[in-house]
């Protein structure tokens, strides 16, 4: 049978039914989609890597902070956008969903958590965030407290409030900014790091790769968001468009790390993985152009979207580490 007459599928109500403390974690755990959860703990990873590298030293201290802020405020924007799309309906009528990367959670739609839950599991995320940034407030000063709210509004604006970030064209930007310019720069700015130049076109291509996943995640809900009113880049662009803009994004990640090698910010070999990774951003654009139409080769290139943050995050890491020990 042709893999784009297969139907989506949903979570298992039956899987996380129950009232014990064991099963409302999971229940928690799995709400947040922690499939996506390597999009917030890579670029602290990486800006740590880089602030290892200047300063030659490491806070395991911060280090822990920062990587428990991150990613709270990630599962609670991933949470909170279940509860806009809610509200606007947009997950609700998604029927070319690819699960479990598109189309949310569904737990709202199946009835695992309720929309009230779901909101106060958001919130309760946010405050042991905060909590984890009260803790770099001692440690590091006033200055963490703007990388905080930052993160916080443009995570919970992307799809909540007056101004919903996503229905204008405006969401992948912003998921850019939320998990790679901003955690990356301050990753590296608490391990001691200035925040200058060169750290920033560090951050950029983690900023590039996570803003790719989140493009290339919207066009299986093309009908669905446009239908509701969420005017993401793809509902803009179309397929060919997004295509072409998805490829422009892998293409300009690249470009970067070959210009921080020519200013002999990176080692000689640094561009060589990235060059390697753009053959798999070509064949998942070339998915895009056919978009839902085959679910097999979308899913593939969704894949491979998360493959490309994921060993583009950790070989930036390796080539900052390798700067400092060789």
């Amino acid at each position: 049978m042709p893999q784009q007459s297969a139907r989506p599928i949903n979570p298992a109500a039956e899987d996380f039914a129950g009232d014990s403390l064991g099963r409302s974690l999971k229940r928690a755990f799995h709400a947040t989609r922690p499939k996506f959860f390597p999009a917030s703990v890579l670029p602290v990873v990486a800006g740590t890597a880089w602030g290892a590298y200047v300063t030659a030293q490491f806070d395991l201290y911060v280090f822990v902070l920062a990587l428990v802020a991150t990613v709270c405020v990630h599962a609670a924007s991933n949470v909170l956008n279940d509860v806009g799309d809610e509200t606007i309906g947009t997950d609700r009528r998604n029927e070319e969903r690819i699960y479990p990367y598109t189309g949310g959670s569904r737990f709202i739609q199946t009835g695992i958590l309720s929309q009230s839950r779901m909101a106060q599991l958001g919130i309760t995320l946010l405050l042991i965030a905060s909590l984890a940034g009260v803790g770099l407030l001692v440690v590091k000063g006033p200055v963490v407290i703007v990388f905080g709210l930052v993160g916080i509004l443009l995570g919970v604006l992307y799809s909540l409030g007056p101004v919903k970030l996503s229905c204008l064209g405006l969401g992948e930007t912003a998921v850019a900014v939320a998990f790679g310019v901003l955690p990356v720069t301050g990753a590296a700015w608490l391990q001691g790091a200035a925040i200058e130049s060169s750290l920033i076109l560090f951050s950029l291509p983690v900023s590039a790769w996570v803003g790719a996943i989140l493009l290339i995640n919207e066009v299986p809900d093309i009908e669905a968001d446009g239908t509701s009113g969420k005017n993401t880049l793809p509902v803009r662009m179309g397929l060919d468009g997004t295509s072409r803009l998805y490829l422009a994004i892998q293409v300009a990640a690249t470009a970067i790390i070959v210009v921080l090698t020519v200013q002999q910010a990176l080692p000689l070999l640094a561009p060589l993985v990235p060059i390697a990774l753009l053959f798999l951003a070509w064949r998942a654009a070339t998915a895009i152009k056919t978009g839902i139409e085959n679910r097999e080769s979308m899913t593939q290139a969704i894949e491979s979207t998360l493959a490309i943050h994921t060993v583009g995050c950790l070989w930036l890491s390796a080539s900052a580490l390798f700067a400092l020990w060789w």
